[in-house]
Order: structure tokens, then C-alpha cells, then sequence
């Protein structure tokens, strides 16, 4: 056999071993490897995530993982697994899962409202980010991040300003709470400031009245002639005497914010706390809810009027009817005693 025979038999064995490689390279890369009827999946992959893990959330959606892996290892990805929520199209191949995982991170719209403390926030938070609710609570309760930022045990609930935002799903406790303290900022703008001065209040007196005003009317249109009425109060000296103050020291008495209480009675307006308004004079020490961003304009923005009192109106549902002395607002109430009596509700 010739020398020129040789090569030309190893030049053939090469092109076929080429075009094998390739066709298998092609394959790895280029061949559709989802499984699903959807157009498309979302998976998550965890903080520190390991091969095993990418099994464990990508084999129910992928047609062969092993092609996966080939494919990752050679891209370099395997090296560098990111966190987040991801998205994989109907039909995609490896190349394009492989590209999607690296740079394709999806946010997350985070929303949370009237959480009435720090632990049912963290669970709320928790539903919709990767960070755990104990991992949220310890950096809420955090005490040098509080005194630094201006805030205390009492009102930190006011650095949660209730809205919808946008995060990445692999989210940390600690990014949150910075987030949402340049959002707390970014919601106090010069002209609330302003106007929470000229009320005599601070931002977080604003939130913790807010927080009454949001608790004693669901009707957003009421809420500035509620917000008017305290304000008055506050004005003259006078005991707010707020009952969903004196429910809240209920529940933080008993630990169990789980709590249905629909009627205040006289005993528990005698309980030694200080978030007991009809006990102590002027705000209580934090907020006893999450108000709306309604419930907090309502306050900068209130009606004004000369109205002292007010009890729940039996004629209109969800409204009050408000009195601008004793002698109106005890009228008032003797329909709402007779009504509430009537419904036989006693606690």
C-alpha cells in the first residue's frame, strides 16, 4: 500500500470522525431538549446551587438532561450556576437554556399591605422571594440597622411602605431591607415632609396615626374627614380614644394576632398599655397595622372640620357618622349601642 493511500485513508477517517463529532457537538447544543406542552416553564435555581440541585429543577422540564450537562460543562456554566427565576421556551435547545440560565434572570413583583407586625410581613415577603421568613424577621428586628436608620422596636413596621415592586426571586433578607429603605426615602418626599410638619408630626407619627385612620375605615374617601377628626383631638389634648388601639394591645398582650375581636368592651379599656389610647394620651409608640399609602395621604391631606367624635353609621355600612360635641356624638352612639345589642354581638 502506498504512503499516498496511508494518508489519503487517514484524511477519509478524519472527515468522518469530524463529521461524527460534529454531528454529535450539533446535537449537544442545537437539538430541541424541552419537555413540556406549554410555551414555556419557570424555574427556579437556588443561592449556591449545585449540579444536583439543576437536576432536581431542570430534569421535569428537559427532554434529556445529560445533553444538558454536556452542554453546560463546555460553556462554562457549571462553574458559575446563578440564582433566579428563570424562563425556558417550548422547543429551546441546550445552547439556548445554557444562555437563558447565565443572563436571563427574571424579576419578581413583590406586593405586601396591612400586615398588622414584623413576623406576618416576613411570611408574606417569604411567599414571594427566596430569602426565608427567619432570615426576614432577624434582619427586621435587626437593632443597629434600626438605630442607625432612625427607627425603633416600636415603629419598624414604618419602614415598609405598602405597595407592588420589583425584585430579582433570589433576593437576600438583608438587599430587601435596604431596597425597601431607599423606597421608604423615596416615598417621603420634600412635600410630605413638609406637610407632616405642618401637622406638629413626623414621618413615623404621620404612619402611626395613618395606621388608626386605616383601621377605622376601609372607605378610602372617609379617611381624611377620620384623619381630621384625630388630628383635632391631638390639637385640644384629648385621648384619642381609638378602639382598634386597644384591640391591637389585646393581641400583643396575648401574642395572637389571629384574634377576631368586633366589639371593644369597657373592661378592656382599663388594659395598662401604652398603646391604649383611651389609657394614654397622644399616639401610641408605632403604627398597630400597615396602612394603605391611602391611609397616610389621608393624614398629610386631611378634612377640614370641627368634628371631636364619631361611631359607626348603622344606616350606611363601612361609613361614620361624626358629631363636633359630646351631646351629638352620645345621640350617635345610642343608635349604634341598641344596633350592635340587637346583633347580639358580644365580643
Amino acid at each position: 500500500m502506498s504512503i499516498k493511500r496511508i494518508l489519503l485513508g487517514v484524511v477519509l477517517l478524519g472527515i468522518i470522525g469530524g463529521g461524527i463529532f460534529g454531528y454529535m457537538a450539533y446535537g449537544t447544543f442545537f437539538t430541541p431538549n424541552t419537555n413540556f406542552s406549554n410555551e414555556e416553564e419557570i424555574v427556579f435555581i437556588p443561592t449556591n446551587a449545585t449540579i444536583d440541585d439543576l437536576k432536581e429543577r431542570l430534569s421535569p422540564v428537559l427532554e434529556d438532561f445529560d445533553s444538558f450537562e454536556s452542554a453546560a460543562d463546555r460553556k462554562g456554566y457549571l462553574t458559575n450556576i446563578k440564582a433566579g427565576r428563570y424562563k425556558i421556551g417550548k422547543g429551546m435547545n441546550n445552547n439556548e437554556i445554557v444562555n437563558s440560565l447565565r443572563s436571563g434572570n427574571l424579576p419578581v413583583k413583590v406586593s405586601f399591605n396591612n400586615q398588622e407586625n414584623i413576623n406576618d410581613l416576613a411570611g408574606r415577603i417569604a411567599s414571594q422571594i427566596e430569602a426565608d421568613s427567619i432570615s426576614l424577621v432577624a434582619a427586621f428586628n435587626d437593632k443597629e440597622f434600626l438605630k442607625v436608620n432612625g427607627f425603633d422596636d416600636a415603629n419598624k413596621i414604618s419602614l415598609y411602605i405598602p405597595n407592588s415592586y420589583e425584585f430579582f426571586w433570589n433576593t437576600s433578607a438583608e438587599s430587601f431591607r435596604s431596597r425597601m429603605l431607599k423606597e421608604y426615602n423615596r416615598f417621603w418626599t420634600a412635600t410630605r415632609k413638609e406637610k407632616a410638619s405642618a401637622l406638629g408630626l413626623k414621618p413615623n407619627e404621620v404612619i402611626a396615626l395613618a395606621s388608626i385612620v386605616h383601621k377605622e375605615t376601609a372607605k378610602v374617601d372617609e379617611r381624611p374627614t377620620v384623619a381630621g377628626v384625630y388630628l383635632n383631638r391631638l390639637r385640644k389634648r384629648m385621648l384619642l380614644q381609638a378602639d382598634p388601639t386597644v384591640i391591637y394591645a389585646i393581641k400583643k398582650e396575648t401574642g395572637n394576632f389571629d384574634t377576631v375581636i368586633k366589639r371593644v368592651l369597657y373592661k378592656d379599656l382599663e388594659m395598662d398599655s401604652p398603646y391604649n389610647t383611651y389609657k394614654y394620651a397622644g399616639l401610641p409608640p408605632g403604627p398597630i397595622a400597615m396602612p394603605d399609602i391611602t391611609a397616610i395621604d389621608a393624614v398629610l391631606n386631611p378634612k377640614k372640620h370641627n368634628y371631636y367624635y364619631f361611631v359607626a353609621n348603622v344606616e350606611k355600612f363601612g361609613y361614620h357618622m361624626f358629631a363636633e360635641n359630646l351631646t351629638q356624638h352620645n345621640r350617635n352612639k345610642a343608635q349604634y349601642i341598641r344596633w350592635i345589642n340587637a346583633q347580639k354581638i358580644n365580643r
